[in-house]
Formats: structure tokens, C-alpha cells, sequence
């Protein structure tokens, strides 16, 4: 199964979902069927590692980020993963733009997988505060969680 977590930049949301849900994958013993990678709608931080903030709020809880560079999300993604997960609704209108109608199935929130959190989307957190980052991480564990489930779950012969 191969999984895209999309935001904007691809700095601070889509590669926390992708380190967080990387490590969760591993730790279910499923990292050798799932393949999981980041990327943003918008090419403004090619080849950057994700935010300093972003990865010092997720070192606190565990997870490393550092190794992930950022990368616009391209035609070939959508052929290629199973699903794309979007961080918000102005990166799934804009995804949902550029793809060919019978893709849109592909294209799902991310938020949707949240299993004790309520939330339209994950918001962007890079003109915020600590606690902004903070919030990213709760509700990326939890729809991680969610999804980890529905994985689980389409993998199971």
C-alpha cells in the first residue's frame, strides 16, 4: 500500500504525518507493505528539510523527522500511491484541480481517519505558536491511529 500525506510547503504538516505515521507503521510490523512519503501542492521549499519547529515538537514526542526533504507533489504521485491524504480543504480543492476526475477517489482528508479528535483539518502551523505545532502532533497521532486501523485492515489476506 503506498500512502502521500499532502499540505502546502511540505514543511511542517505533511512530513510530521508522514515521520509519525512512518513510526507507527514500523512498530505494527507492516513498514516492509506500506509506503509512505510527503509532499506539498506548492514547490516553495524544494529539496528543505521540514521546519525547525516541526521537528523539535516531534523529537518531544518521539519521532524523527530530520532525514525528510520537501518536494512538490506531481502527476506521477497520483498514478502511483493508493491514497493522498490532504491536511486541509485549500490543498484538496487545489489537488482535486489538477487531477483528472477519475483520480478523486484517491483524494481523501486526513482528518477523516481521526478516532477520538474532532477536526475539519489540520492547520497550518507556520505563522503560529508552540502550541499550534503541539496541536499538528495531536492530530496527527490520532488520525495516524485511525489510518493505521484501516490499513491494517486492507492488508489482512
Amino acid at each position: 500500500m503506498k500512502i502521500l500525506f499532502i499540505c502546502m510547503g511540505n514543511i511542517c504538516r505533511s512530513p510530521t504525518a508522514e515521520g509519525v505515521f512512518r513510526h507507527k507503521v514500523r512498530a505494527a510490523g507492516l513498514a516492509d507493505r506500506v509506503f509512505i512519503d510527503s509532499a506539498g501542492t506548492h514547490d516553495y521549499h524544494p529539496g528543505a528539510p521540514p521546519d525547525a519547529r516541526s521537528q523539535a515538537h516531534a523529537r518531544t514526542r518521539g519521532y524523527d523527522i530530520s532525514d525528510l526533504r520537501a518536494r512538490a507533489a506531481t502527476a506521477d504521485d497520483v498514478e502511483r500511491f493508493d491514497v493522498l491524504l490532504v491536511m486541509d480543504d485549500l490543498n484538496y480543492s487545489t489537488l482535486i484541480g489538477r487531477i483528472d476526475p477519475s483520480l478523486h477517489h484517491k483524494v481523501q482528508k486526513f482528518t477523516d481517519f481521526c478516532v477520538t479528535l474532532t477536526a475539519h483539518e489540520v492547520p497550518d502551523p507556520y505563522y503560529g505558536e508552540r502550541v499550534d505545532f503541539e496541536r499538528v502532533l495531536d492530530l496527527v497521532e490520532d488520525a495516524s491511529e485511525g489510518l493505521l486501523a484501516k490499513v491494517r485492515g486492507r492488508l489482512v489476506v
